[in-house]
């Protein structure tokens, strides 16, 4: 993907402030700490992945976007056609046994845009992604990471995502994950496995791999925005968990749901360098 072409969607965001203050203790020795993306590592405009909104400025970002690349649909037919896509690949995969389905998005693309040129499909994906879905680095990401791996923490993520995903490090930290401190082999993004948080899957596919390190559930400390997207499954496999409550955008605390009406994470942070008084 060109980042020259994809830095003309780039655009500062600031965090939003919530109600909620910093607050909780961990009694355990943290020895790994696993992340959520969106909304947690990186401002998430829309609060989360590919929610496409079609207010008017979205919609003619995303004309001139069909227009640059020669695609003959409207805004709203794209959309359309994009989640109907979306929605036929969830029920075959729910007949199928998964509970959370995630789906591919380069494969919704080549169906969507009509077109099987790999290059052109991820580029078009990655700007109409960024237009739907503006993104910019949380304060503080960047010094959390490196202390953390000074301190030869193990770091992990779990995220709904997508194969733009990882980029985001690149695009704005000039740096792949793995050399910001993230082992490769705790790399859990929800459509390479075809499943999605709040499944447990991923989690319970982490726990396996950190068991064969020597790492017991309680040694680790998944962070991330959303009660039921995060700290919900990841409770249920026995890790330490902190609320990332850093920007009303993202925050989800979802107390209408009844898998969260008493639930509570170890930790509430409302700034990633928060972290570093725990681990």
């Amino acid at each position: 993907m060109d980042k020259k072409i994809l830095k003309k969607h780039f655009r500062r965001l600031a965090p939003r402030p919530t109600a909620l203050i910093p607050k909780g203790r961990l009694k355990e020795e943290i020895r790994c700490v696993l992340f959520d993306i969106y909304g947690t590592l990186f401002i998430s405009a829309s609060g989360d992945i590919s929610v496409a909104r079609q207010d008017s400025p979205t919609l003619k970002k995303i004309g001139q976007l069909l227009t640059e690349y020669g695609i003959r649909k409207s805004p709203r037919s794209l959309l359309n056609e994009f989640h109907c896509a979306i929605e036929a690949v969830h029920g075959d995969l729910r007949e199928q046994g998964t509970d959370f389905p995630e789906v591919d998005i380069e494969r919704i693309w080549m169906q969507v845009i009509q077109s099987d040129d790999m290059e052109r499909v991820r580029q078009f994906a990655a700007e109409f992604e960024l237009i739907v879905n503006p993104v910019y680095p949380m304060p503080n990401l960047k010094p959390m990471l490196s202390a953390l791996r000074q301190r030869s923490r193990l770091m992990g993520i779990i995220s709904n995502a997508q194969f733009y995903t990882p980029c985001l490090f690149n695009w704005f930290l000039n740096a792949d994950p793995q050399d910001l401190g993230f082992d490769r082999e705790l790399l859990y993004y929800s459509y390479r496995f075809k499943v999605a948080k709040p499944s447990p899957r991923l989690f319970e596919m982490a726990a396996e791999s950190l068991k064969e390190k020597g790492i017991h559930p309680s040694s680790v400390l998944y962070t991330g925005n959303d009660m039921l997207n995060d700290i919900y499954p990841a409770k249920l496999i026995g890790f330490k968990t902190a609320l990332f409550a850093g920007d009303k955008r993202s925050l989800r605390l979802r107390t209408d749901d009844s898998r969260c009406k008493n639930l509570e994470a170890d930790l509430v942070i409302t700034d990633l360098g928060q972290l570093l008084a725990y681990v």
